[in-house]
């Protein structure tokens, strides 16, 4: 017997030598396969300076005022001659191209229309001051001009059709799905439709089960049948199945050690075995071979994928999902064959088989305390797991990855799981958020789930949700990059562990005004239900610095502790550090800490915060067993440098703003 990581490498390195030769397809026709090409972009998005919003295109530095209006550019216009000069203003729509010498859109809500007026001029008062790029997309803002859309790889689904149309790629290069045979062999089987069973007969389950998972898969089927357990007949059928130009042919029954279980001979004679024992319950009498088979109407031969499945109905339908499902996806282009895992604890306990690791049936659900304090995924096992009990895989959405060890894991232990079907069927009561949205198409990069719980193979389960917000007119207006933005990112992917698990599930860049960081922030912390928000920049002296204003106006508490060890930090590098205004605080069960805008200094800044970070998360969350850690006297306590003993002098009096 070989290991289930050890056959099933084996299965994907076949698979992945034998992928069918890609073919040109139309729009519709892609829909569910993946990318054998990469997409470029022909021209930018927008291909001209468009308006974000109705308004009214002007100067920016004209200023408030009343202003004549010249001329309107509305969505579908294909471009003016008139100029918009200083003391000028032009009515735009959104979509709308924005007219030469116009350097920013006030927005419709911020004008009246001037009326009365003595020359016949439409005339407009602009109540409100923009910065220059304010609602304006500029050329290539979104796809730069022979930037790639989308990679090889890449599973195409609606928003991907979508886009491949927005380039004007209206065919593309696809790998093809693998047609599928599918054979139940064996001398008691009998037809589904037969109402009376003789003695010793069964209804064949299998054969059905097989194809209906074949065309979940999205793979054309071809139906062979029941063989009797008969050499000759099966020699016979698998004539048929080879020269029908398949991919994969898959048979239950007949690999066991039985006198009559001629499967795995039958497939040696045409070819390659590579395993026929995988160490697994249930399934271990498992076989997979390469056979050869002559292309039909052509002097090639190719090479098909065998997998004899154990009889079992279980094992069956288990082997599928391990072995099966992995090699249509190889075959069919994804670039991470395997079946998505999660982490879940159990709600009851199981004990394990002493021999042999075990793929025990289960039904997951996400809760709001999974047990430990912390959202998460649950178990509850299906009952009684024989292999022909097939009324363990009803309503089974996971297969609880089990060690052989014969101990009983008590209820609450962490296990991962397999999701095996759909797992947004969950008790609609039982779902919050994110989980629901889990993608069964987990091998593409833009099919992560956005879920922090959700786990590649060996990964561990992330929980802290983070949303990085970089404040800067520069970035806004796409005048400069977001040197920021990403450094912030990579920071908190290094100390995910000292965090207790931590994953950016939303970025975005807003302009210096007030109004738009607290929006991101009220959303962020009111819907998206994320649990810290670092904003980054905006915390100084110049007039356009407002993100500390717009912080305090939506935090419930503040917590300059956080801001004083920061700050802390900050002085070590460089004595202008003081001239920062950076808040931080509390609202609902978020918190949003202000960090400056110069790259390094985030870094800086994040170590500073890690000793009492994922401690003060947690407290917010309300987990009532997170306790302050023990307190040290002053006189154990390590020596401070001048700097803290200054800090210390100036609040002897009890008004030390932090929490110690």
């Amino acid at each position: 017997m070989i290991s289930v990581d050890e056959a099933l490498r084996a299965v994907l390195r076949v698979a992945e030598q034998r992928k069918p030769t890609p073919v040109a397809l139309a729009l519709p026709d892609a829909l569910g396969l993946v990318l054998a090409e990469d997409i470029r972009a022909p021209d930018p998005l927008p291909p001209y300076r468009a308006s974000i919003k109705d308004g009214y295109a002007v100067v920016a530095s004209d200023g408030p005022g009343e202003y004549p209006v010249i001329t309107e550019s509305r969505a579908g216009d294909d471009g003016l001659d008139v100029v918009v000069t200083p003391g000028t203003v032009a009515y735009v729509t959104t979509g709308g191209p924005i007219p030469d010498g116009a350097d920013a859109v006030v927005q419709v809500e911020d004008t009246e229309e001037v009326t009365g007026v003595l020359d016949g001029l439409k005339r407009v008062r602009i109540l409100a001051g923009v910065t220059k790029g304010r609602d304006i997309r500029n050329v290539g803002c979104d796809i730069e001009k022979d930037a790639v859309v989308l990679k090889s790889g890449e599973l195409i689904g609606c928003p991907e059709v979508g886009l491949l149309a927005t380039v004007g790629v209206t065919k593309v290069k696809v790998y093809p799905r693998p047609t599928i045979a599918v054979l139940s062999t064996g001398d008691e089987l009998v037809e589904p439709s037969i109402q009376s069973l003789s003695r010793g007969q069964i209804r064949d389950s299998n054969r059905g089960m097989l194809l209906a998972a074949a065309i979940q898969q999205q793979c054309k089927i071809i139906d062979l049948g029941i063989a009797k357990d008969e050499e000759d007949r099966l020699n016979e059928v698998l004539d048929v199945a080879v020269n029908s130009n398949i991919d994969i042919l898959i048979t239950s029954g007949g690999v066991s050690m039985g006198d009559k279980d001629f499967v795995k001979p039958c497939l040696g004679k045409r070819g390659i075995i590579h395993f026929e024992k995988v160490l697994m319950r249930p399934g271990k009498p498992l076989t997979f071979a390469e056979i050869s088979a002559q292309v039909k109407d052509s002097e090639r031969s190719k090479t098909i994928l065998a997998f004899g499945l154990p009889g079992n109905p279980v094992s069956c339908i288990i082997g599928f999902n391990i072995f099966v499902i992995p090699a249509i996806r190889q075959l069919s282009g994804w670039s991470n064959p395997q079946l998505q895992r999660v982490h879940a604890r159990l709600t009851q306990p199981i004990r394990t088989d002493p021999h042999r690791p075990e793929f025990h049936r289960a039904i997951i659900r996400w809760e709001l305390d999974d047990g430990s304090g912390w959202p998460g995924f649950v178990a509850k096992s299906t009952g009684q797991q024989t292999s022909s009990r097939l009324l363990s895989m009803k309503s089974a959405n996971a297969l609880l990855e089990l060690p052989a060890s014969g101990q009983i894991l008590d209820a609450g232990t962490a296990v991962r799981a397999i999701v095996i079907s759909d797992i947004s069927s969950f008790p609609a009561n039982k779902l919050v958020g994110e989980p629901a949205s889990l993608s069964l198409h987990d091998g593409h990069a833009n099919r992560i789930p956005a879920s922090s719980m959700l786990s590649d193979t060996g990964s561990q389960e992330t929980k802290l949700k983070v949303g990085i917000l970089t404040v800067s007119d520069t970035v806004s207006s796409g005048a400069g990059p977001d040197r920021s933005g990403p450094r912030a990112i990579a920071v908190v992917n290094s100390l995910s562990e000292k965090l207790g698990g931590a994953n950016v599930v939303a970025t975005a860049v807003v302009p210096d005004e007030v109004e738009e960081i607290k929006d991101v922030l009220q959303k962020w912390s009111d819907i998206d239900n994320i649990n810290l928000i670092l904003t980054l920049g905006g915390t100084g002296f110049t007039p356009r610095d407002v993100t500390p204003e717009a912080t305090k106006s939506v935090i419930e508490k503040e917590a300059l502790g956080l801001v004083f060890a920061m700050l802390q930090e900050s002085m070590k590098v460089t004595p202008f550090a003081m001239l920062s205004r950076a808040t931080a605080g509390i609202r609902g069960s978020t918190l949003i800490i202000n960090m400056p805008g110069n790259p390094n200094a985030v870094a800086e800044c994040m170590e500073a915060l890690i000793p009492a970070l994922k401690h003060a998360l947690r407290q917010i969350k309300g987990d009532k067993r997170e306790k302050h850690p023990r307190h040290i006297p002053h006189s154990k306590a390590q020596p401070v440098d001048q700097w803290e003993r200054s800090f210390q002098a100036a609040f002897a009096g009890g008004d030390c703003p932090c929490s110690h």
